[in-house]
């Protein structure tokens, strides 16, 4: 039997049903997902170490820390249409191969240099195996209602997977070096790619028409670029600096160059017809509209909880681990939601409880108060999950199941577009409204005040500088200033989610499943039972 017709028949008994094989291809898809999940969020706890031993310089720490995510958003399209070409389980064992090599260069790395070249090789890695895991998915998967269920179980390991790699990160610095935190990838990926090669079907799209390679690079170095110039413009960088409108405009550029380039191709890399439609459309700006009112949130409210209410990272981690739990139980429960309510009712309510959330988080003050906390999170896991499960689900059941990979790869570059921008929006709108406060304290010297307003960190490392009366002043005004600026943030994201529910409303508003047309809801039965008994 010829390799091809081995994959037929192997995917022929997986969709068929034959044993638990598709629920096993699913197990290996969430293993490669949680690899890639953690390693994107384990290296924060280990920054001071790698610091410690390598003496990274500012401009190569920076780089340390956001290669991996640069390169990975840079190369998802690449990968994915790639993927659609040639194969993706090919492109995904290649990504595993790749990860686990980068893994042990990246724990042994002598220098800073070395490390960031490591980091760009996960990167890559991670970038095959992202997009590869949903179009397989998608192609095992092939009724919907079995898809629905898969891509819950998918959506609540991704979760688990951000939340596990700061703890396990500080657990392995607590007992090793800095390096275990990639040396714990290489026997993971020792045991995934021998049963992944055994158990996954390979797959391809449209055959017709040479790769567009011209275009892939296009699209890489454009996306490259976009994703630098939000990400300074996250970290404060000034709009006008060369390094942050440079990267942002070139990248713009390079874009608009790559879409004029596939309208004009006969066999396109990225068939942009995709976004006409109304679900699939829609179902993307859904996903980068709830990440850019989100992440940035995230990340402000990290910093409340470690200097406005003092806890440990340790701490800190703990306390949002309601949000992680809340996000799996959505995700487990979303294909029976989807079903039960549809597309466009799920995204819009996940929005609006994420908004609800986001105003209950209000509440937080100058004092601890765990349970507004405990309840603000666990409703924001439950209606961020509920958002991004409905969205992604949409976005790849209107995709053809040809373009699985390409349509995967769109998603998770909105995704991580989403994220970069709203910590370049949310991080824009906070500094506006924690600094002006900061400039009239009294007794505080004009240049601390100015040092002082460029975050809470640095105006407690000013105050504890200038001791006595003003720099208790300088301390009490700026923990009040950045609560006000967490307030006003909040406000500002909850807008956004709203218009994030408004948007939802173009999303179809039934599941259609294929074979049997529209799942329909409950209401719906009810009107056809009397309209038949009439």
């Amino acid at each position: 039997m010829s390799g091809t017709t081995a994959a037929a028949a192997r995917l022929r008994r997986l969709q068929t049903g034959a044993g638990a094989g598709r629920w096993a291809v699913l197990v290996v898809l969430c293993v490669s997902l949680l690899l890639v999940a953690v390693d994107a969020t384990v290296l924060h706890v280990a920054v001071p170490a790698v610091t410690e031993d390598l003496r990274p310089g500012a401009v190569e720490l920076l780089w340390i820390v956001d290669t991996y995510p640069l390169v990975c958003a840079a190369l998802l399209i690449l990968f994915g249409t790639l993927g659609d070409r040639v194969g993706r389980r090919r492109i995904l064992l290649l990504g595993y191969g790749l990860f686990g090599v980068a893994s042990a260069l990246a724990a042994f790395a002598p220098d800073a240099r070395t490390l960031v070249l490591a980091r760009a090789l996960l990167g890559a890695g991670g970038a095959m195996i992202m997009p590869a895991t949903l179009s397989i998915l998608r192609h095992v998967f092939p009724d919907r209602r079995e898809r629905a269920l898969a891509i819950g179980v998918w959506s609540a390991v991704a979760a688990v997977g951000a939340a596990v790699g700061p703890l396990l990160g500080g657990f392995l610095l607590e007992h090793f070096w800095w390096g275990s935190v990639f040396l714990v990838n290489i026997p993971l990926m020792l045991v995934t790619l021998p049963v992944a090669r055994l158990l996954l079907p390979e797959s391809t799209g449209e055959q017709d028409g040479p790769w567009d390679v011209a275009g892939a690079v296009l699209a890489a170095l454009g996306l490259f670029g976009v994703v630098l110039g939000v990400k300074r413009l996250g970290a404060g960088e000034g709009a006008s600096g060369v390094f942050t409108l440079g990267p942002l405009l070139v990248g713009l550029v390079l874009l608009a160059v790559f879409v004029r380039r596939q309208r004009r191709r006969t066999h396109p890399l990225v068939d942009l017809s995709m976004f006409a439609r109304p679900a699939f459309g829609t179902a993307v700006g859904c996903i980068v509209l709830a990440m850019l009112a989100l992440v940035g949130l995230e990340l402000i409210a990290a910093q409340y909880l470690q200097l406005v209410l003092g806890l440990s990272p340790l701490q800190t981690g703990l306390r949002l681990l309601p949000l992680t739990f809340a996000a799996m139980a959505a995700g487990l429960a979303g294909a029976r939601v989807l079903r039960r309510f549809g597309p466009r009712r799920m995204v819009c309510a996940g929005f609006c409880v994420t908004a609800a959330a986001v105003l209950v988080l209000t509440g937080m003050g100058g004092q601890d108060d765990a349970g507004l906390l405990l309840f603000g999170f666990v409703l924001l896991g439950l209606g961020l999950e509920t958002t991004l499960f409905g969205a992604y689900e949409s976005m790849l059941s209107e995709a053809p199941p040809a373009q699985a990979g390409t349509a995967a790869a769109v998603g998770e570059t909105s995704y991580q577009l989403g994220a970069g921008l709203g910590i370049a929006l949310l991080g824009t709108v906070m500094n506006a409204a924690y600094a002006p406060a900061l400039a009239r304290v009294p007794g505080v010297p004009a240049g601390a005040s100015t040092a002082a307003e460029h975050s809470l960190g640095e105006a407690y490392d000013v105050a504890a500088r200038l001791g006595g009366p003003a720099g208790h002043a300088l301390r009490h005004a700026a923990r009040d200033s950045f609560v006000h600026g967490l307030h006003v943030t909040l406000v500002v994201s909850a807008g956004l989610l709203a218009l994030g529910a408004v948007m939802a409303l173009r999303l179809p508003r039934v599941m259609q499943c294929e074979g049997e047309g529209a799942v329909e809801l409950p209401a719906q039965r009810e009107v056809e039972r009397a309209r038949v008994s009439a």
